[in-house]
């Protein structure tokens, strides 16, 4: 039995759920998101909670359940709250600057990495070593913050590279003499 998958997700006031045609459509005051629905699960909607019970008693069933209920949980948070990831850059000459819809990363290379920011989600660097990414979507949030730290991981023996904010890297001592 699923723990997660038990508990329904409260929709709170100002937002709406709609489900039709196999899509779940969840309208908030940040915007409006939606997923297609799986099979394996079946969705109700009923007294401003949505509950997502399984649709028969295979394996498969049981293992969609908890996903999809934490799924709907993210759509909702999303477009209540949103997401927002930090990251870190540690290093001498390292740094990073939003520049509208671009966002410009100096990381020791021979030249400078330009990324532009997709759509829906929000870069601000607060300071130089600062990057934080905002949105609605998790998945996007998430996922742009991996292709940005995959330029340069922090490295365990002096910590220099890009890593989460409050992630822990395990340090190596060095070569000894």
């Amino acid at each position: 039995m699923s723990r997660i998958g038990k508990r329904p997700v409260t929709i709170p006031s100002g937002v709406t759920a709609n489900i039709d045609n196999g899509l779940l459509s969840v309208k908030g005051p940040k915007g409006t998101l939606s997923m297609g629905l799986s099979d394996l699960v079946e969705y109700k909607l009923e007294d401003g909670e949505i509950s997502v019970t399984p649709a028969n008693d295979s394996q498969k069933a049981r293992a969609y359940w908890g996903m999809q209920r934490t799924m709907v949980s993210n759509l909702v948070e999303g477009v209540t709250e949103g997401f927002t990831k930090t990251l870190e850059i540690a290093g001498v000459g390292y740094r990073a600057q939003a520049q509208g819809k671009k966002l410009k990363l100096q990381l020791g290379f021979s030249h400078d990495v330009d990324l532009d920011v997709p759509e829906g989600l929000e870069v601000k660097t607060p300071d130089q070593t600062t990057v934080e990414i905002s949105g609605i979507d998790k998945q996007a949030v998430g996922q742009f913050a991996a292709e940005i730290r995959e330029f340069r991981k922090p490295e365990p023996y002096k910590g220099k590279g890009i890593k989460y904010r409050g992630e822990y890297i395990f340090r190596k001592e060095g070569k000894k003499k």
